[in-house]
């Protein structure tokens, strides 16, 4: 198929130009991809709902995903991939909690940073694009800051529970990932809701990860939806959302996301873009201070951004609001 561009706004000529590019580029890079090394599946044990935080639940989940990890670093070995398998080594350490692992398909993922069954605040971080086991230090990095930032009785959940898209692919100007990871996100965030019923819980989203926290919003009972370094969430604005949770929106002012259009472009058998821009006015969401920093930066130490994303999942207010 040829599209032509001429004629076209250039916004509009930018996304298309974008949806090329990514399609030539997947391919090229898809031997590359995380996927192609073998796990075994979870034992039935590891799929059992989330009912209960007391210590004694919660070290009996540990033990079984940690047993799982270990098979799955077993696999890789005889797989001959030696760099997968010292990763998952790293990730079974018994001060390593896990509520969910499952290595295949680039991997799901639900560690806890902190001490869950005392929390009384639990944050839930949504990542983005290029996120998977092979780049998870990442996002172990990023919610080990926050929970040192929030402090005392605060914990943080590290969820990886979808196959996210590539940065450069169409997947990543489309909503087909977050349509498939909303159903369990919001299947995971109930259940935690229900072993935590006294907590406050927030969902903090970064980048892709805000298509999937929108498309996951609705009625969803938690104190808080903070979206980072978003794309455009696929809806007009905050009432579309169909949340009664606080919803905050912020962008550093370094981060390349300010560049993409935010259009939604219908297309044969899809649609590219999302949409309205969440730290705009007419989206409708309070705007956080997210400082200077570029589009990996948000939940850097010392930053303003992780700052203030550490105030909002805590229940009190950034220390300096922006007005877009």
């Amino acid at each position: 198929m040829a599209f032509r561009l001429s004629g076209r706004s250039r916004p509009t000529r930018t996304l298309l130009a974008a949806l090329v590019v990514a399609s030539v580029a997947v391919p090229l890079s898809g031997v590359a991809r995380p996927a192609a090394v073998p796990a075994p599946a979870p034992v039935a044990a590891a799929r059992v709902p989330l009912t209960a935080a007391t210590p004694a639940a919660l070290d009996a989940r540990y033990a079984v995903n940690r047993a799982g990890i270990e098979a799955a670093e077993r696999m890789a070995e005889d797989h001959g991939d030696r760099k997968r398998a010292a990763e998952l080594h790293v990730m079974e350490a018994p001060d390593r909690h896990f509520l969910a692992f499952d290595g295949r398909d680039g991997g799901r993922t639900a560690e806890v940073f902190g001490d869950l069954a005392h929390a009384d605040r639990v944050a839930v971080l949504v990542p983005g694009s290029d996120t998977s086991l092979d780049t998870y230090g990442r996002l172990r990095a990023g919610a080990e800051a926050l929970q040192r930032q929030m402090g005392g009785r605060a914990a943080v959940v590290a969820w990886l529970g979808y196959a996210t898209p590539a940065t450069f692919s169409p997947e990543a100007l489309t909503s087909g990932r977050a349509d498939s990871a909303a159903p369990r996100l919001r299947e995971f965030v109930r259940q935690l809701v229900a072993a935590k019923p006294s907590a406050r819980i927030s969902l903090l989203c970064h980048s892709y990860g805000t298509v999937v926290c929108a498309r996951a919003a609705p009625d969803l009972p938690v104190a808080a939806v903070v979206l980072y370094g978003s794309p455009g969430t696929g809806v007009p604005d905050v009432g579309h959302l169909h949340t009664k949770a606080a919803v905050w929106a912020g962008r550093g002012s370094g981060d390349w996301i300010a560049d993409v259009p935010h259009l939604r472009l219908p297309l044969l058998f899809t649609t590219v873009g999302f949409g309205a821009d969440p730290v705009s006015k007419d989206f409708g969401a309070h705007v956080f201070d997210a400082g200077p920093g570029g589009h990996s930066d948000y939940l850097r130490p010392g930053s303003t951004s992780l700052r203030n994303i550490a105030l909002i999942a805590s229940g009190e207010r950034p220390t300096k609001e922006s007005h877009a």
